[in-house]
């Protein structure tokens, strides 16, 4: 049975996520950029519960509003080794890892380069990806612990997944990836002719201010020059080229 989701702005540019299993109620929440933006939209959908955090990554944006969320909701935090800096995780979870959400049933995929210890998680059933900081909609995350050789297996892991799988990345920096990749050589004509409808539809979404989350793995591996990367190396060379990038 499908999963229902509820996305919702918050911070600066960050997405939170509520979702809830249809066949047992059980709800849970995505990270935790913003607990008093979290416990809103809870109240707003009317799901009465929330039973898990899915976290990610240890990064503040991720884990800031999760105590005020489990002091509210006596929820349990569920996430990666490394987040114990920062927060007090009722389970550690680590890659192979899978977590119940009612009939639902995610799997832990390891995801290192962002941070050392990202992880991110799969309905494989229900076609549904969270992923963190790992994979955005025409990027990836800065590679602020990692090296460009683990960002890449961990794309190319992502990648392995079915093309209509939907990708819920957690911040909204479409736009500016856009103006990257338009900024690049593009061999394939008809790849360019793609992204460049592609980026008009992202320019008209955010002046309309819609979000251009989720996007799908098949249009990723078509038009994100992360995922279009042959090796490590030209992974490398385009996110370095992105990290100086000041379109």
């Amino acid at each position: 049975m499908p999963i229902d989701i509820r996305q919702f702005p918050c911070l600066s540019d960050n997405y939170g996520y509520l979702i809830r299993d249809r066949a047992t109620g059980q709800a849970a929440a995505v990270d935790a950029p913003d607990g008093s933006a979290i416990l809103a939209e809870l109240a707003a959908s009317g799901w009465k519960r929330l039973d898990l955090i899915l976290n990610t990554h240890w990064h503040p944006d991720h884990t800031q509003g999760a105590e005020m969320v489990k002091a509210e909701t006596g929820c349990r935090i569920v996430g990666p080794e490394e987040s114990t800096r920062v927060i007090a995780l009722d389970q550690v979870l680590s890659d192979g890892d899978q977590v119940d959400l009612g009939e639902t049933r995610f799997d832990v995929i390891h995801t290192p380069g962002h941070t050392l210890g990202h992880i991110v998680f799969i309905d494989r059933r229900g076609g549904e990806a969270f992923v963190g900081d790992t994979l955005f909609a025409l990027g990836c995350g800065r590679l602020f612990e990692g090296a460009p050789e683990q960002m890449f297996e961990s794309l190319d892991r992502l990648g392995a997944l079915p093309d209509d799988t939907r990708i819920w990345c957690a911040h909204e920096y479409t736009a500016a990836n856009a103006r990257f990749a338009l900024s690049l050589d593009e061999p394939d004509a008809g790849v360019r002719a793609d992204l460049e409808a592609h980026a008009r539809d992202i320019f008209a979404l955010r002046e309309a201010g819609q979000p251009t989350v989720p996007t799908t793995l098949g249009r990723e591996k078509r038009l994100n020059p992360f995922m279009r990367a042959e090796n490590a190396a030209d992974f490398a060379a385009v996110r370095a080229a992105k990290d100086a990038f000041k379109g």
